[in-house]
């Protein structure tokens, strides 16, 4: 569904994606593979590895400061790509320059970003930015061999898409890292093809992990890391000295665009997740917890008694949400998700949509002064995504408004507050009578005739029999605020 007027926009002001547009338009290729499903059917289990806390050590000598990177980089390099994607786009100019030159016409524009192979049989993890809106992909893998691919996920929400390179042949892979092994100070390489100069390698540590006031995608969680990353980085890896994947390198905190040291990565949480999906039902659905959080902050802490902030506060719960049916109250902090802290409410929202539809989350929280465990299961939102749609006619200051009934389901989808009821404006008929009273999209009904509506057909019973009503007063929701006005025919 197309996310109209109520739809967040994420993108924050500083925060640069780290791919890079192309001038030159990339040579047309034609996509012809095998289906999400056959890929699943085929396709091994990914490998997981774990590098050993007693193979970290702070070098103590010359001959150890002079070790390098080497080995690490001839393992896990070849497994690094880059994806050059073509759009077409719009030629905009000014309708001056047009009644000279005539109406320009289409063009194509290229995009370079960089990938992962996480399977062998040409399964690449990228960006989402990358691919957004590509006509045509081409990958070229370390070796210079090129290779059509088509999109098995793109996921807006969590900026990372799935690929699928179009051949037989077995191609190097990239293991994942096992979840949570990455730790504040481990060396790290980051992998990719910045500015389009070729694959490059730079090195640094991890600065910080579970950044959350990075709002570049709507589960802002990353690793940061002090490795170089730049344009045309996106998409590419960010490697531990196992030569293992910890995250997908995303964005750079920027003013010029270049790196000044501070780069962002999709934990392989993350990755993992979205890769699963993409193998084995097709589409990435995401849970929905039905409880409403908020961070604690110190002034709730101190309200609390708590010795320090900490953990998410629920603040609201969504009846018969997953929620609800784990028990879960007003007033509980959660402090830790499957044995990870959760140290604020964009934390606590990452952990849970990394699990999958149909499993069970087990949630640490603070009741009363007791710290106590629940099992939360993932569940979808209640509701349908794609709710049916229906046109008010008649004469009365509603006719021509489109209307849908919210759910969770379809708050979701279009970016809504998911708690959010009753019934909202999808479309105004260009000179209807809703139109000429001003209403717009994204309107939410509150009141009738002084009755609330909670769903359509209140609105539909109240109209019945009331073509002869001159006076119609209505209450309405819009951004937030609520309007009142009694409506004259």
């Amino acid at each position: 569904m197309t996310r109209f007027a109520l739809s967040v926009l994420t993108a924050a002001a500083l925060f640069t994606s780290a791919c890079q547009a192309q001038d030159d338009p990339v040579d047309p290729v034609q996509t012809d593979a095998s289906t999400a499903g056959e890929v699943a059917a085929e396709t091994p289990a990914m490998s997981e590895t774990l590098a050993d806390d007693s193979f970290r050590e702070v070098p103590d000598s010359q001959a150890q400061m002079q070790l390098s990177f080497a080995p690490v980089v001839r393992q896990a390099a070849p497994a690094v790509v880059n994806v050059y994607s073509t759009r077409t786009v719009q030629r905009q100019m000014d309708p001056f320059f047009n009644r000279f030159f005539g109406q320009q016409g289409p063009r194509q524009q290229g995009s370079l970003g960089s990938g992962v192979i996480v399977d062998s049989t040409g399964v690449v993890v990228t960006n989402n930015h990358v691919v957004q809106g590509a006509d045509e992909l081409r990958i070229v893998l370390n070796d210079r061999r090129e290779f059509d691919a088509e999109i098995l996920i793109a996921d807006e929400q969590t900026d990372l898409a799935v690929l699928r390179i179009v051949t037989d042949e077995p191609l190097p892979a990239m293991p994942l890292a096992r979840p949570g092994t990455a730790e504040i100070g481990d060396l790290v390489l980051a992998i990719g093809n910045p500015f389009g100069v070729g694959q490059t390698v730079t090195s640094g540590i991890v600065s910080a992990l579970a950044r959350t006031e990075v709002g570049v995608s709507d589960f802002a969680f990353f690793i940061q890391t002090d490795a170089a990353i730049n344009p045309g980085n996106s998409g590419g890896a960010l490697i531990n000295m196992d030569g293992s994947l910890i995250g997908v390198n995303s964005a750079i905190y920027s003013r010029s665009g270049g790196s000044n040291g501070i780069g962002f990565a999709i934990p392989v949480e993350m990755v993992r997740r979205v890769v699963d999906a993409a193998l084995t039902e097709g589409e990435l659905i995401q849970p929905w917890l039905g409880a409403r959080l908020q961070t604690v902050t110190g002034e709730i802490a101190n309200s609390l008694g708590l010795d320090r902030p900490r953990g998410a506060l629920v603040s609201d719960i969504y009846p018969g949400a997953a929620a609800d049916a784990a028990g879960l109250r007003q007033g509980d902090i959660v402090l830790a998700i499957d044995d990870v802290d959760v140290n604020d409410e964009p934390g606590a929202r990452f952990r849970y949509a990394t699990r999958a539809i149909g499993e069970a989350s087990r949630f640490a929280i603070l009741r009363n002064g007791d710290r106590i465990e629940v099992n939360v299961p993932v569940e979808v939102a209640p509701g349908e995504a794609e709710p049916a749609r229906r046109v008010i006619e008649g004469r009365n200051p509603l006719a021509g408004m489109e209307l849908v009934e919210l759910s969770p389901a379809f708050n979701q989808e279009v970016g809504f507050d998911p708690f959010a009821r009753g019934v909202v404006v999808l479309s105004v008929q260009r000179g209807s009578a809703a139109d000429y009273f001003g209403f717009r999209p994204g309107d939410r009904v509150l009141e009738l005739l002084d009755a609330r509506i909670d769903e359509i057909e209140d609105i539909e019973r109240l109209l019945d029999g009331q073509d002869d009503l001159k006076s119609w007063p209505i209450a309405i929701e819009r951004r937030g605020l609520r309007q009142e006005a009694n409506l004259q025919l």
